[in-house]
């Protein structure tokens, strides 16, 4: 990467990092996990909308033959993922949620061998175990001495494999529609949802602490909306591989971000199991990387 690739990157982590505790913060100032994700992605459809209407940004309206894709993806890369972490959050701490939300890849790479019949090698396959042992190691720290799993588990393991769900699929689409359009129609579509969350939000904005009030701002308007530009700048300027290895920061940066905002760490069996989880996906990217090399290699 070049440097300026490398910054735009690297904020962008910085952003999604930081997200899980201006979550927690909203949640803690007075936010229910419901009225939080509406007043976030509403914040972020209007951003969207801003940009689309921008004098000299083109904007392209999506295709008849992919208005039903554009539209599955919105409710599961969006609603779905939100609704998991959010609601994920109110159990379990954001440090421990961003490493859950870190082992994604792991469920990409199963999608990827199920779905799109790519192959993995036994290195690949002991990665990917690797990965699942960091998980479920996780999953037991959250419930302290006890060992029982804390119900945000559930719902951060599911928006884990939503969002995975969604890198898969999207890609297709972003070969026709610049990363900003595509982002803005899953945005609007998977806001809907939301809607159902709208009772007694009036009541939820009069009572919520100012944190909470800028906590959500925050939320709505960075990760959702401007890391998204700053990462698809970075793309454009260097490969996705070297960018997307920048995606491994994340969970560190959830943990510090959590440490110094909230005073908040996750118990030790967590970042025991958060280690492993990365130690396996780690593995899994490196060899995946190195077969392809090879399999070129033998072509040319």
């Amino acid at each position: 990467m070049n440097k300026k690739a490398f910054f735009l990157a690297f904020i962008t982590i910085l952003i999604w990092g930081s997200t899980f505790a201006a979550i927690r913060a909203s949640l803690h100032g007075g936010y229910s996990a419901g009225h939080l994700v509406l007043v976030r992605y509403l914040i972020a459809s209007v951003f969207f909308l801003i940009i689309a209407l921008w004098p000299g940004v083109t904007f392209r309206l999506p295709k008849k033959e992919d208005l039903l894709k554009i539209f599955v993806l919105g409710l599961i890369g969006i609603s779905v993922y939100h609704i998991g972490v959010t609601f994920g959050e109110l159990t379990i701490s954001a440090g421990t949620a961003g490493m859950l939300i870190g082992s994604a890849p792991i469920f990409t790479s199963i999608i990827a061998v199920i779905v799109l019949k790519e192959r993995l090698g036994i290195g690949g396959w002991i990665g990917l175990a690797v990965g699942f042992i960091g998980i479920f190691v996780i999953t037991l720290g959250t419930g302290g001495s006890s060992f029982q799993l804390a119900e945000g588990v559930f719902y951060v393991l599911a928006a884990a494999i939503a969002t995975s769900v969604f890198f898969v699929f999207q890609k297709p689409l972003l070969t026709r529609y610049s990363a900003i359009e595509i982002m803005a129609y899953f945005t609007w579509i998977g806001t809907l949802p939301f809607l159902m969350f709208a009772p007694g939000l009036f009541e939820t904005l009069q009572t919520a602490t100012l944190e909470a009030h800028l906590s959500a701002i925050y939320t709505g308007l960075f990760p959702a909306g401007i890391a998204y530009i700053t990462w698809t700048i970075a793309l454009s300027m260097s490969n996705a591989s070297s960018v997307g290895s920048m995606m491994y920061l994340e969970p560190a940066v959830a943990i510090l971000v959590a440490w110094v905002w909230l005073q908040e760490l996750p118990s030790t069996l967590s970042i025991i199991g958060g280690v492993i989880a990365l130690s396996g996906v780690l593995l899994v990217s490196l060899l995946s990387r190195n077969k392809s090399t090879v399999e070129m290699q033998k072509a040319s």
